[in-house]
C-alpha cells in the first residue's frame, strides 16, 4: 500500500490542468491533434509499362514483335503460344496489340492481341514459357425503341433518329439492313417509300463495352407507307431460333418470292413491251427490270429453287435462271461473276452471283425476270406474290401472349394507333403459285 494515498490523483489533476490551460494559451483547444507534420507522398512503381501498336495492312505479326525489339527466342516462344489458340495469318488489319513490359527490366510480361471485336488473346508469362488463353469480350443485352418520320429516304430517317444517338453510324446502317430484311415481302424500300411514312421499330442488341451492337434482332416493326401500316411480329414457336415474322393477325409477311434481288437500289427500266433499245436504237420487248448498282454487288436469289443455267448468255452476258415450284423460273443477266452452278439448289436470299456489265449492258446493273415455264413473261413490280404459312396452330396461345406485349411495346412509340391486337387466323395459307397473277 502506499505511504500516501491520497497525494497522487490531486498531483495528477494538477498537472493536466497546466497542461490545459498552456494550450489554451496557445490558442488551441485541448482535443486538437497534435502536429506530428506532413509525410511525403509515397512514390508506387506501376506493376508493368505498355506499349500499343497496330498492326498494318500486309504486316504479319512476327514483324510487329521485331518492330518491339522482342528477341528471336522470345518471339518463336510468343508465335508457338499463339497457335495454339488462334491463327496469327488471319489477324485482321488495324489489329491493336498491347506489349506489357516489367518496369525495371527489358524483359516481356505479356501480349494482348485484338483477334476482332470479340475477342482478345492473351499471352502471358509464366513459370515455363508462355501460355495463351481466350478472353470473349463481354456483352450487355438491352432493348431499343425508335420510330420516326421518312423526310427522304429510310437511310436518312434512321441516320437522323434521336432515339438512337448512343448507336454508332456502322450499327444505325445495321438498321436500316435488318428493316429492309424484314419488310422485302411487303415493301420496295428502293421505289415505295413517300415522304410523310412513318416507323416504329423495337430490336434487341449485345453492346460491347466500346458502344458497338452485336446480335441485332428485331422483335417488332411497324412501317405505314402512304397511311396503310405494315406489321412484322417476331415469333419463335419451339423457341430454337428457327423463328419468322407475322403480321398483327399472325398471317407470315415471307412470301414465296422477294420482291427484289437486290437491296436499296434505283430501277433504271422497267418491263415494257415496246422500248427504244439504248445501244441498237430500235424498238423490242424488254421482258425484266433492271435495276443499278454497283459493279460486285450481291445478287439475291429471290425463292428457293434449283439453278438450271449458269453461262453466258448473248446480250445478257452471264446469266443465272432458276426453276422454282409451281413451274416459276427467275433469271438474272449482266452478272460480273457466279457464286453457283447448275444443279445447284438455292434458298431464299442466298447469293447467286454479282452485279457486272456483260453482254449488251451499257452501265453496270442488274437485269431481273420472272417467268412461269409456258415462257410467259411476268411483272416483278405488280404480280401478287403467294403467301407462306401463317402460326400454326398449336402455338396459338403462346402467339396471343407474345404477339400482344410486343405490339404494346410499339405503341409505347408515337404512329398510327394499332386497332386491333394479334389473333392468329385458323385458315390456311393458299398454295404457292396459287395467287399468281400476271403482268
Amino acid at each position: 500500500m502506499s505511504r500516501y494515498p491520497l497525494q497522487r490523483p490531486w498531483a495528477l489533476f494538477g498537472l493536466v490542468g497546466i497542461l490545459a490551460l498552456a494550450l489554451i494559451a496557445g490558442g488551441k483547444l485541448a482535443s486538437d491533434p497534435p502536429e506530428v507534420g506532413l509525410l511525403a507522398p509515397l512514390q508506387a512503381s506501376p506493376a508493368e509499362v505498355w506499349e500499343e501498336l497496330e498492326l498494318r495492312s500486309g504486316q504479319t505479326f512476327g514483324e510487329i514483335l521485331q518492330g518491339a525489339s522482342v528477341g528471336w527466342s522470345e518471339q518463336n516462344a510468343l508465335l508457338m503460344a499463339f497457335r495454339e489458340q488462334a491463327n496469327p495469318r488471319r489477324m485482321r488489319p488495324g489489329a491493336r496489340i498491347t506489349f506489357r513490359w516489367f518496369p525495371d527490366q527489358e524483359r516481356l510480361r505479356g501480349v494482348d492481341v485484338d483477334l476482332s471485336k470479340d475477342q482478345t488473346l492473351h499471352l502471358n508469362r509464366d513459370e515455363v514459357g508462355w501460355s495463351a488463353t481466350l478472353e470473349d469480350t463481354p456483352v450487355r443485352i438491352d432493348t431499343v425503341f425508335a420510330s420516326g418520320i421518312i423526310r427522304d429516304n429510310l437511310s436518312n430517317a434512321v441516320y437522323g433518329d434521336s432515339a438512337l444517338a448512343g448507336v454508332e453510324g456502322q450499327d444505325r446502317a445495321k438498321i436500316v439492313h435488318l428493316m429492309d430484311q424484314v419488310f422485302q415481302w411487303q415493301i420496295d424500300f428502293s421505289r415505295q417509300v413517300r415522304t410523310g411514312d412513318t416507323y416504329r421499330l423495337v430490336f434487341e442488341a449485345g453492346f460491347r463495352p466500346d458502344g458497338s451492337m452485336k446480335g441485332e434482332h428485331i422483335l417488332a416493326a411497324e412501317y405505314a407507307n402512304q397511311g396503310t401500316p405494315y406489321f412484322a411480329i417476331w415469333f419463335d414457336p419451339n423457341d430454337d431460333g428457327d423463328g419468322t415474322y407475322y403480321d398483327e393477325f399472325g398471317k407470315s409477311v415471307r412470301k414465296a418470292f422477294l420482291m427484289k434481288p437486290l437491296e436499296f437500289r434505283r430501277i433504271s427500266s422497267r418491263v415494257n413491251a415496246n422500248r427504244l433499245h439504248p445501244i441498237h436504237n430500235y424498238r423490242r420487248p424488254h421482258n425484266g427490270v433492271d435495276y443499278a448498282a454497283n459493279t460486285g454487288t450481291p445478287i439475291m436469289a429471290t425463292g428457293d429453287g434449283v439453278v438450271i443455267y449458269a453461262d453466258w448468255k448473248g446480250e445478257l452476258g452471264r446469266l443465272v435462271e432458276i426453276r422454282h415450284p409451281n413451274g416459276w423460273v427467275t433469271r438474272y443477266g449482266h452478272m460480273s461473276q457466279f457464286a453457283v452452278r447448275p444443279g445447284n439448289r438455292v434458298k431464299q436470299g442466298q447469293t447467286i452471283g454479282y452485279v457486272g456489265q456483260t453482254g449488251g449492258a451499257t452501265g453496270p446493273h442488274l437485269h431481273y425476270e420472272m417467268r412461269k415455264s409456258d415462257g410467259s413473261v411476268l411483272n416483278p413490280l405488280s404480280i401478287r406474290l403467294p403467301p407462306g404459312d401463317p402460326v400454326p396452330s398449336t402455338s396459338l396461345g403462346k402467339w396471343a401472349l407474345e404477339s400482344r406485349a410486343r405490339l404494346e411495346m410499339l405503341e409505347t412509340l408515337p404512329g398510327i394507333p394499332i386497332p386491333v391486337l394479334a389473333e392468329a387466323p385458323n385458315e390456311q395459307a393458299p398454295e404457292e403459285g396459287a395467287a399468281a397473277g400476271g403482268s
